[in-house]
């Protein structure tokens, strides 16, 4: 009992000095100012460089710490996707960012672009500066209603809260005001039809201007976009509704409002892409085929949970290791299965009819029922209050939420219905003397978070099904969302987090920017499974916990004469560890593993030259989870990332622009080198000297041996990648456009037995506008590259890989008015 009294005094201690400093941060800065008159408050005089498509860092943004700086100034390394660069390269989807900025390249999860992959691991999606829901395939993230794509490398500043180690995607939305924070003189606004292969059809259209109520004048913007699609690949399409809105007023001279939303129904299919995978199937397209055995005992046309566990007299379909097959000597690294065990003891995991034959990319594991629904729906409403003199208090309410299902033939499903609401007060002061400008911001948040979430994934068999036949009752799985039964986890909870964060920036006149800032978050969580509706009712847990955890963060860089702007930045930033639906699991919370952190070391240089219109920026980094023990294996790795980032971009002129980048990417599992082994579906190359034959019915599942550092590296992540864009435009309203990337070859999985071959992806864009039309064609994989994208890597690396699509076009026509 005195060891937990003394604790909690230590930590009312540390409370109370942090409090103390804060207050004596703001006390001292008016010190400061009293010492010396303060200049006149002179605004930063807006660049505009005309043909940059806005791809220079020129214009402030708070996306990094908040202060308003832009890219050049901000001690981190960051990209922004202007929408101009978006219409102009045909960009639709969140795979052709990797063209426009460094570390950004990204595996598949399930062929769904919910988040890209980040200096090598899942990246964040933020609205308007406030974290979402954590979307790593629920859902596509729809881009064409953003007015800028805003992309940091790094976890977070401690201002935005807990976040992850790789880094996020900030989504400013179209905006009610104009540059200059004023309403517009009038209505104006466009609609877009875009057509294109396999049946793409999307209609938009958004429309911005002034407004009255009353006496009362806002500003308003409103975006909506209709898309009934075809895919490439059988069996999938995608059907999607996005309704975005904002509005802004001032409701006294120094009091304003903005609120808005976004609404996006999504129906679609999520894509494990090839399955029985060899090398000889990657790179010559043979495929081994034939027919699993029955198992469909009541002659309903599905495996149920029970059929599937009483196959091979109760043994199920998942041999591991050497459990049931343990006479050495082994003939595989992975365990005891031989030849003669498999057959013996494991009958119903064999093939029929057994064969070869050439695959298309266009037949993938996605069945005619499968479906991948997802409405999510996001609001926030901002109260800006600007006290003069540089002091103003913004309080941030901020909505996320979702509800999905996801049912996949070969075995997995799942369903969350979760959702998130966020209060957060940024308190800012800005003091202007002779010495420099130093401004401080002081942010006390909540945030709560309601989970419910279930999946079935005990019986998940890639391979049961012949993709050149398709599913029948062979390889038909009854999933848990179908009878609302036998779910592998089906839980329900919250939890919400108290914070206090508090920044300083200290930008002295000699050149010197020091930023500094600390956050403590304090989580409380409750989780409860529901055990009626599991395979497994003993397995049912409940916790209720709470944990605090601190971040900080010190950056400085320096202005110097001849343009370069050297910095250095060092961090520590917390995380919560959650699940594909935001859900917390029982096990977590009662070992603390619900929440880690993450340390940040990146150095750099940037800088503009040429007037502005030529942007330069070198970065390079390490970033380690300081806990390997806490991971969400899909969501929220324990990794170790050391990397380089490159970025230029060139406004040679008013015609042309010239973009290029460099990422070098090492990415680490530190929960591999710390146990030795990462559990892991086996292929068919890892099973070396095994009949196929014999197993493709079920799934072999074991432990991959991580010998070394160099054995733990992520797979499916290039080590070095090299990307351009150029684009000219003429002066009669004709612009051509293009991006090219190069990949080397990569493993697809943890075992690297299946390497994905190297590519060169090229996309080229045409457009002309005379008068209020604009005619726009694009094609995708111009040089009808053959490529392959690896699926999560980790857990199936070595068993599917998603062949991508090849040349493909689309077009659009705008009338802007």
């Amino acid at each position: 009992m005195k060891t937990v009294d003394a604790a909690l005094q230590a930590r009312l201690r540390r409370h109370i000095l942090a409090a103390g400093l804060l207050a004596c941060t703001a006390m001292s800065a008016p010190a400061l100012a009293q010492d010396a008159p303060a200049p006149a408050d002179d605004p930063k005089e807006e660049i505009v460089v005309t043909g940059s498509l806005n791809a220079l860092p020129l214009k402030d943004v708070g996306t990094v710490f908040g202060f308003d700086k832009n890219l050049v100034e901000t001690p981190r390394s960051a990209s922004s996707i202007s929408k101009e660069q978006m219409e102009r390269f045909g960009i639709t989807e969140i795979y052709d960012l990797v063209a426009q900025s460094p570390g950004t390249f990204t595996n598949s999860f399930f062929g769904v672009g919910g988040a890209l992959d980040i200096r090598g691991t899942p990246g964040e999606v933020y609205f308007r500066g406030m974290r979402r829901l954590d979307n790593p395939g629920n859902y596509p993230t729809p881009i064409g209603a953003s007015d800028r794509i805003d992309i940091v490398r790094g976890p977070a500043s401690p201002i935005f809260g807990p976040s992850k180690t790789g880094g996020y995607m900030n989504f400013v939305p179209k905006s009610a005001r104009v540059a200059n924070g004023k309403y517009m003189d009038s209505a104006a606004g466009q609609v877009t039809y875009t057509g294109g292969s396999w049946g793409k059809n999307v209609l938009s259209a958004d429309i911005r201007g002034p407004g009255h109520l009353g006496t009362q004048e806002f500003g308003y913007s409103l975006y909506a976009e209709v898309e009934d699609s075809g895919s490439y690949y059988r069996n999938m399409s995608t059907k999607q509704t996005i309704l975005q809105a904002a509005f802004d007023t001032d409701l006294a001279s120094n009091l304003r409002l903005e609120f808005g939303g976004m609404y996006h129904d999504f129906k679609g299919q999520q894509n494990g892409g090839w399955n029985r995978l060899t090398q000889d199937l990657v790179d010559n397209g043979t495929y081994i085929t034939g027919s699993a055995k029955p198992l469909d005992t009541n002659g309903d046309g599905q495996i149920s949970h029970g059929e599937a566990a009483a196959a091979n007299g109760g043994l199920g379909l998942n041999p591991f290791g050497s459990a049931f097959c343990s006479t050495p000597p082994f003939s595989n690294p992975f365990g005891g299965l031989t030849n003669a065990c498999l057959a013996a003891v494991y009958p119903d995991m064999g093939l029929t009819n057994v064969g070869t034959a050439k695959l298309s990319r266009r037949d993938t594991l996605t069945g005619k029922n499968d479906r991948l629904d997802n409405t999510a729906k996001t609001g926030y409403l901002d109260l800006i209050f600007d006290a003069g003199e540089d002091f103003e208090i913004k309080n941030q309410l901020f909505y996320d939420g979702y509800t999905n299902i996801n049912e996949n033939t070969y075995g997995f499903s799942q369903f969350h219905d979760s959702w998130v609401i966020e209060d957060k007060i940024v308190i800012s002061k800005t003091f202007r003397t002779d010495v420099g400008k130093f401004a401080i911001q002081a942010s006390p948040s909540f945030r709560y978070t309601r989970f419910k979430h279930g999946d079935d994934f005990n019986y998940e068999y890639f391979h049961r099904v012949d993709l050149t036949k398709g599913y029948d009752a062979l390889s038909d799985r009854l999933l848990s969302t179908e009878c609302d039964c036998n779910y592998t986890s089906y839980l329900k909870g919250h939890y919400s987090d108290i914070g206090l964060a508090g920044l300083a920036d200290l930008d002295f006149n000699f050149g010197l920017d020091l930023t500094l800032g600390a956050r403590y978050d304090y989580l409380k969580v409750t989780t409860v499974d529901i055990a009626a509706k599991l395979e497994d009712p003993s397995s049912a847990a409940s916790a209720r916990g709470g944990k605090g955890a601190w971040s900080w963060s010190a950056s400085a860089n320096y202005k110097t004469p001849f343009g370069l702007v050297p910095y250095v930045t060092i961090s520590r930033q917390s995380t919560v560890v959650a699940g594909q639906g935001a859900e917390i699991y029982a096990g977590d919370v009662t070992s603390g593993a619900f929440i880690s952190a993450s340390k940040l070391y990146e150095g750099g240089v940037k800088g503009t030259f040429l007037d502005n219109r030529l942007y330069a920026a070198l970065s390079i980094y390490k970033q380690t989870r300081t806990d390997r023990n806490s991971q969400a294996i899909v969501t929220n790795q324990a990794v170790e990332t050391k990397g380089i980032e490159a970025e230029v971009r060139w406004s040679v002129d008013k015609h042309l622009l010239l973009t290029a980048n460099y990422t070098k990417t090492k990415v680490y599992n530190l929960t591999a080198i710390g146990s030795g082994a990462l559990f892991s579906f086996f292929g068919i190359e890892d099973l070396k000297g095994l009949d196929p034959a014999l197993f493709l019915g079920g799934q072999p599942i074991g432990l991959v041996p991580i010998a070394n550092k160099e054995a733990s590296r992520r797979a499916g992540i290039p080590e070095d990648l090299y990307s351009a864009t150029a684009t000219y435009s003429f002066d009669n309203g004709l612009a051509v456009a293009g991006s090219i990337t190069h990949v080397p070859s990569v493993f697809s999985g943890q075992s690297q037995v299946v390497k994905l071959p190297a590519y060169t992806l090229v996309d080229a864009s045409l457009s002309y506008a005379t008068g209020p039309w604009l005619f726009r064609a694009v094609v995708k994989n111009l040089t009808d590259a053959k490529y392959f994208r690896a699926n999560f890597t980790e857990l199936f690396g070595s068993t599917i890989a998603l062949p991508e699509r090849p040349r493909s076009w689309q077009a659009s026509v705008v009338y802007k008015f």
